[in-house]
């Protein structure tokens, strides 16, 4: 973030008579106030992308990136076609990407560069997240290379090391090289051995080499050291970015600013204040084709040591003393380090599992886990976890962190709670008001992007009552709804070497510390420690239970 800007607003924003947008919405509940060819060309014949008349996603148009040559590992995968190639396309058209900027696909699959070319304009057209425009299109593919070999074989990598100096050579590149491993985790350590063989991983005056990984990073604490341990005889840690792709989300990224760039709300951030805090990833998916990756994983190593563990981290991080990535990450790493350890007993009261039946999801039967493809019919792998976890720490002690995360729920949303005490009562004592409902704070990460924050106010009549008003602020009325993988700001930070939204190798094996406990009980607990929980609900009863022993209650939005 380089600093504090004016927004801009749209056309419609400038039109008093559609009061939605530009500014926050007040709304009252019910019962209270109303409130796409494949073309084999030279790579310089489109010197630079045409521009796309559509939104531009962030980062900004014209924001030039360093000249960068884009390697994938697993360059026929899912994660490539549906999230990759879209986001350097929307990338190509904001005018980030460098004139000379090329791509290598590597992978298993036996094909030439135009083979790939037009399997990638195939991919491109299913699943851009914005309309295609020819010129950017094929500015783009031109610029996409293949090499089919195998991980394991110093060949491939012999061949990928010619192939980069070619380009280096032809495009006056400056040798930044950025290997992005699509891959499985068995491959990653394999992989960059190889390359490190061949003096690809070598950096030098003028060209960095860097390294993304996808999760999982380990599928424990101990295989997550032995990774990282296996990565540093190769790599420094400054070449490595292990993403999470929920940080590459506007939403999360501005919780920083929501919360140290505004004067009102970091006074109230604390437990004298905030009576707890809900944090919410649910998705109305099942495993689909992920069942052999999913009987081995789990939600809880699926989810919760990534996404929902460095969402936590952002809302109860301290203000960093700058904004740049080590200074970030510091904070976040004492987040992590204050959570509270739990022995057995208190993870079973504060742990919750549970896996999927069939049910219906949108009107439409659904089958449940056990009768998915590649999964076990008698799989005890929990689809749904919820979490109750404190921090110790002077901002944060006492006050609890509830976390849940399941596939097959009522509806797909991600959003965080923060709610506050309730005012005290004694001034209503003489009315019709029986309670007072506390105030929510509400960040939504996905979908309808934004923030609420609800309040009572005054009913109109005669007498006193009291109702729930929300003021509301959807990015998309203010900022416009621009085209977005979710990985645009991600690849961008990476090719200019901002690693803030990547995680360190201490945050990884600290999220791993959190986990591991929860993960040993669990065993020990089965076949019988998984709740069933009926497709199209907000998960086992036991999860609502957490909360209601404690006098409180999920918020599921409807």
């Amino acid at each position: 973030m380089d600093g504090y800007v004016p927004v801009k607003k749209t056309d419609s924003q400038n039109n008093p008579s559609e009061n939605s947008q530009g500014k926050a919405s007040m709304k009252g509940s019910s019962q209270t106030l109303t409130t796409q060819t494949g073309v084999e060309a030279d790579s310089k014949t489109l010197e630079t992308p045409p521009q796309d008349q559509t939104n531009s996603p962030s980062p900004a148009k014209g924001q030039k990136l360093p000249p960068t040559l884009f390697i994938i590992f697993g360059a026929n995968g899912d994660l490539t076609k549906r999230k990759l190639i879209p986001a350097l396309y929307n990338l190509a058209a904001s005018h980030n990407l460098s004139d000379t900027f090329a791509v290598i696909g590597v992978d298993c699959v036996h094909m030439s560069n135009e083979d790939f070319r037009l399997k990638m304009e195939r991919d491109l057209r299913a699943f851009s997240s914005r309309p295609i425009e020819s010129t950017i299109r094929d500015w783009l593919l031109q610029r996409v290379h293949y090499i089919p070999g195998d991980f394991t074989d110093p060949t491939t990598f012999e061949t990928l090391r010619t192939e980069l100096t070619r380009l280096d050579s032809s495009q006056g590149q400056e040798g930044n090289y950025l290997y992005y491993m699509a891959t499985s985790p068995a491959f990653f350590s394999e992989i960059v051995q190889n390359l490190a063989g061949k003096g690809l991983l070598a950096q030098h005056k003028g060209g960095s080499r860097r390294v993304i990984f996808e999760k999982p990073f380990g599928h424990d604490l101990p295989s997550a050291k032995a990774l990282n341990q296996q990565l540093c005889t190769v790599l420094t840690e400054d070449q490595i970015y292990r993403i999470d792709h929920y940080l590459g989300k506007e939403t999360v990224q501005n919780i920083l600013v929501f919360r140290f760039a505004n004067g009102i709300f970091e006074p109230v951030w604390n437990r004298r204040y905030i009576d707890h805090v809900q944090i919410t990833v649910a998705e109305t998916l099942g495993v689909e084709h992920r069942g052999a990756y999913y009987e081995k994983a789990g939600a809880l190593r699926d989810m919760v040591t990534n996404h929902l563990l460095q969402l936590m981290a952002y809302i109860a991080m301290e203000p960093p003393n700058a904004f740049d990535a080590e200074a970030v990450r510091d904070e976040k790493v004492k987040v992590l380090r204050a959570v509270l350890p739990m022995n057995a007993d208190e993870i079973r009261r504060s742990a919750v599992a549970g896996q999927y039946g069939p049910g219906t999801i949108s009107g439409h039967p659904v089958l449940g886990y056990r009768s998915e493809p590649n999964v076990a019919s008698d799989s005890d792998t929990e689809t749904f976890v919820s979490l109750k976890l404190f921090i110790e720490s002077w901002r944060w002690g006492g006050v609890p962190f509830y976390l849940r995360t399941g596939k097959r729920m009522a509806r797909r949303v991600t959003e965080i709670v923060i709610q506050f005490k309730s005012a005290p009562f004694m001034l209503f004592r003489k009315t019709p008001i029986h309670h007072l409902n506390p105030n929510q704070l509400i960040i939504r990460i996905q979908p309808e992007e934004g923030i609420s924050l609800n309040f009572g106010a005054k009913i109109p009549g005669p007498s006193v009552q009291v109702g729930t008003v929300d003021m509301d602020f959807q990015y998309a009325d203010y900022f416009g709804d621009a085209p977005s993988t979710g990985y645009e700001t991600l690849l961008h930070d990476c090719m200019a070497g901002d690693a803030t939204l990547f995680q360190r190798s201490d945050n990884v094996e600290v999220g791993w510390s959190v986990v591991d406990p929860i993960l040993e009980v669990w065993r020990g607990l089965h076949p019988h420690g998984t709740s069933q929980y009926e497709s199209g609900t907000w998960g086992p009863q036991e999860s609502a239970t957490l909360l209601e022993k404690d006098g409180r209650k999920w918020r599921n939005p409807s």
